[in-house]
């Protein structure tokens, strides 16, 4: 384990070399990090990263591993697991809470990653704060678990007694996606380390540098082998990560075809699998829902964060016929005022998408709608035109009463268009959320508490928002996952926690075992 002020007060680099110059904005280089040390690829590899709100600005470059670095780094992991797991929950929460206070305490430090999170993914820098500090947010509230994960559950007979506890299972492989990395990191890695795992992590190809430099400062405070991280490409990575013998289980968040390839993977080692697939998040606008200023910047927030980029977006806006040009005329004034461009410029409220793939779907989707003649807005300020034109720009873009069928309305757009359209009855409004091949989140506005609960019961969600949508909205205490092609397992919580553990029944004659 290595105390970070002391390597700091030796003069000692905390972050990587590349970080030694205190010049914004220089290209960064980061290196894996396996069995406790900071190391370049095996084959000294390295891949660029681009800003995309200035697709020829490269922003730094990760390593590029390979087999060999994976197969070491879940080997390490495994050597670390059987002193790692034999610490008291105690032990490890208080280990929690002091990564969770190192991860803010550098008040510089946090502004410097936030800032190169910003330009390696184009969040606005505002979106880039609210995701370091819920690392740390998360890391407590799994801390807070101990004496809870510690009380064995007891059965008492006759015929006999038994005690039900559990144990962690081993190595665990958390792979993160790109839109919300470190968000989704805190809903994965402290639950696994607080259940007594080891881990290995895989962030995202497009957004590795900023989260490798903060698992980085995680990883120092860890005996080494607790925490590993390896970056590169999915196509070298994935599979030897997946598939490798002497991992217990696998969390994965991520789309649905990669899903189910990941567990496809796993299924030759009967390894388990959590996955945290797509949404396509239906709102149900009541008749009496309250419809101010505040409740059009929570629907905007709802849909439009991170450029519209979380799976927990509001994706489909279905709203009472009488309120419907209410809403529409709201949402119209709100997307209006916000302004679209460099996520690191003040004033900035939308940044870019992040990749030019991503983009293509998100057009491709409000091309559709257009040439099918539905009324599509698109909306915003744009101070920068020429920067619009060559950055992965998309304005915020409502798509009025389009026909169901269309993409836009079936399918997630995982971009800054959202769909509206009326409904009638709450019947109506039931069966259209539900007709998703999707079950990941929803909401309900509604004045009425009564109604906003038999309603969200009907509906097909691993979490309903009530008058309100999205990550701003969540309770982290709560569990979070989908149904349908949404995934299976549950992150946050304590379930979040007990889902890399597994149950231990231990029995004896009654009378005997429990006195």
């Amino acid at each position: 384990m290595i105390d970070r002020s002391e390597k700091t007060r030796r003069g000692e680099d905390t972050v990587d070399n590349a970080m030694e110059t205190d010049a914004e904005d220089v290209p960064v280089e980061t290196h894996l990090f396996v069995d406790g040390e900071a190391r370049p690829a095996s084959a000294g590899r390295l891949y660029p990263i681009y800003n995309p709100a200035r697709p020829d600005e490269l922003v730094g470059h990760a390593a590029a591993a390979d087999a060999d670095d994976v197969d070491a780094a879940v080997r390490a992991a495994d050597a670390a697991f059987p002193a790692w797991s034999s610490r008291t929950y105690t032990e490890r929460a208080e280990l929690l809470i002091a990564i969770a206070d190192a991860l803010s305490s550098d008040d510089a430090d946090v502004a410097r990653r936030s800032r190169l999170f910003c330009r390696e993914h184009g969040k606005i820098l505002r979106e880039t704060h609210l995701e370091l500090s819920r690392l740390g947010d998360r890391f407590r509230l799994s801390a807070s678990y101990a004496e809870r994960l510690a009380a064995d559950e007891t059965l008492q007979g006759p015929p006999f007694d038994t005690i039900i506890t559990r144990q962690p299972r081993g190595v665990a492989a958390l792979i993160v996606p790109w839109n919300w990395p470190l968000s989704i990191l805190g809903a994965k890695l402290p639950q696994a380390l607080m259940a007594g795992n080891t881990v290995v992590v895989k962030p995202s190809h497009n957004s590795a540098l900023a989260p490798s430099q903060t698992l980085r400062i995680i990883a120092e405070m860890l005996p080494p082998g607790v925490l590993s991280v390896v970056t590169g490409s999915a196509s070298d990575i994935g599979d030897p990560l997946v598939r490798h013998p002497l991992v217990r289980f696998v969390n994965f968040t991520g789309s649905v075809e990669v899903g189910r390839h990941v567990m496809r993977q796993a299924a030759d080692n009967l390894t388990p699998v959590t996955l945290e697939l797509g949404g396509n998040d239906a709102a149900l606008i009541c008749e009496d829902a309250a419809l101010d200023d505040g409740a059009f910047m929570r629907m905007y927030m709802g849909a439009f964060m991170s450029s519209g980029q979380i799976c927990m977006a509001l994706k489909r806006l279905y709203v009472h016929r009488s309120r419907f040009d209410e809403v529409v005329d709201g949402l119209e004034a709100t997307c209006n005022r916000m302004v679209v461009g460099d996520g690191l410029l003040d004033g900035t409220n939308m940044g870019p998408v992040n990749n030019a793939k991503q983009l293509q779907v998100v057009t491709d989707m409000i091309n559709e709608a257009r040439h099918s003649g539905t009324d599509v807005r698109e909306l915003g300020q744009v101070p920068d035109e020429a920067l619009y034109a060559t950055g992965y720009f998309q304005r915020p873009t409502l798509v009025v009463d389009p026909d169901p069928s269309l993409k836009i309305v079936a399918e997630e757009q995982f971009g800054p268009a959202l769909p509206i359209l009326p409904f009638d009855t709450e019947d109506e409004a039931i069966a259209a959320a539900n007709d998703s091949r999707f079950g990941l989140c929803s909401s309900v506005w509604t004045e009425d508490r009564d109604r906003a609960v038999a309603l969200s019961r009907r509906i097909e969600a691993g979490y309903t928002y009530l008058n309100a949508h999205g990550p701003a909205a969540q309770d982290g205490r709560g569990p979070f996952g989908g149904f349908k092609d949404s995934g299976i397992g549950r992150n946050l919580g304590y379930e979040g926690v007990i889902q890399f553990q597994g149950h231990h029944t231990i029995s004896g004659p009654s009378g005997w075992l429990i006195s």
